[in-house]
């Protein structure tokens, strides 16, 4: 069996992969790098073969998206103890940076899945927002991260390099145990992006399984390479999948309760939405809610499965809080100020 396979899923990413891809080559120094190419149309699968044959191209038959992308990709991955699901967007710097998480991994049993600290492209110093140091929820499904509350953002300071039991690790750059990728069913295809990796992330940590960011390895991931802040159809996804995770997720005895106050907070920000001009957006959390409530019951099936394989009654990282109180009227902006 092989040790890790790095995939990165490409979709019309041919200059990304000309910029970072090069990085990742040069500084992996476990992992086997292979591109899963989701029916580009820009020329992507014939610039691999030319410019870089020594990578392994797998050629799917349409755009399925970024959690089906990575699903079909990985069923052609079997003999691979670990993945590493890598964005196109991520540059890699340090040298080696593979081995300290594959490391950990064969120290610890218990650990299903991690991640190397995130760094922002932009600027180096800063934590990047789609994962920073690793993340957690709040009673009613909002994320944040170790370095990344809201759109408050720190600079890197080593202040949160101690490895810590974490909900979700970033789909930016996400290490899981390929046993444990296929005994948690992996992502969910009906997310097609946004949310998937914080929903397989909290069925692993469900199952028992432990989630941490090891702050030896270093990632830069640009971010937005797909889909820009603001843009109507990431926030649908995000209200949509956010919804749906919550519903396959959370225990029985907080379903009814959690799901009422999230209608309610969901309303506010659409209006906040429409205060502010933005009909676009305020339409993407309607048209959220609705689909919700259209195909909830698609997925019963599912939160019976994972409530089936429950092993911790509440995961102790799915804070007691709401965050949108904490951070706004009581101006508690950081993880550290949160966490006191």
């Amino acid at each position: 069996m092989r040790k890790l396979a790095i995939v990165i899923l490409n979709w019309n990413g041919a200059e990304m992969l000309r910029r970072y891809l090069p990085t990742v080559l040069a500084n992996s120094a476990v992992g086997d790098v292979i591109v899963a190419d989701n029916a580009s149309t820009d020329g992507s699968v014939d610039m691999l073969l030319r410019e870089f044959p020594q990578v392994q191209v797998i050629v799917l038959e349409q755009n399925f998206g970024f959690a089906k992308g990575y699903d079909r990709a990985l069923d052609e991955l079997p003999d691979y103890e670990y993945y590493m699901l890598l964005n196109s967007d991520v540059e890699i710097r340090q040298k080696d940076w593979d081995v300290p998480l594959v490391r950990y991994m064969d120290e610890h049993s218990e650990c299903a899945a991690c991640q190397p600290k995130l760094l922002s492209l932009r600027e180096a110093e800063i934590f990047e927002y789609a994962g920073a140091a690793g993340g957690f929820l709040d009673r009613y499904g909002y994320p944040f991260c170790r370095g990344r509350v809201m759109n408050t953002v720190e600079k890197d300071e080593g202040q949160y390099d101690e490895v810590v039991p974490l909900l979700w690790a970033t789909g930016a750059a996400l290490l899981v145990r390929a046993s444990d990728w296929r005994e948690s069913g992996g992502l969910d295809a009906r997310f097609f992006a946004h949310m998937e990796e914080i929903d397989l992330c909290w069925r692993l940590r469900t199952m028992g399984r432990t989630i941490v960011c090891v702050s030896d390895s270093t990632a830069y991931h640009l971010g937005g390479a797909t889909l820009s802040h603001g843009n109507p159809h990431k926030t649908f996804l995000n209200f949509r999948n956010n919804l749906l995770m919550l519903y396959k997720n959370l225990p029985q005895d907080e379903l009814l309760k959690v799901m009422r106050v999230r209608r309610f907070l969901d309303y506010v920000a659409a209006f906040q939405f429409l205060l502010k001009g933005d009909v676009s957006n305020f339409m993407a959390v309607v048209k959220a809610r609705s689909t919700f409530r259209r195909i909830c019951r698609d997925f019963e099936a599912d939160r019976q499965r994972i409530q089936q394989m429950r092993s911790l009654p509440h995961v102790p990282e799915r804070t007691r809080f709401l965050l949108l109180w904490r951070y706004y009227a009581k101006g508690e902006k950081t993880f550290a100020e949160l966490m006191k």
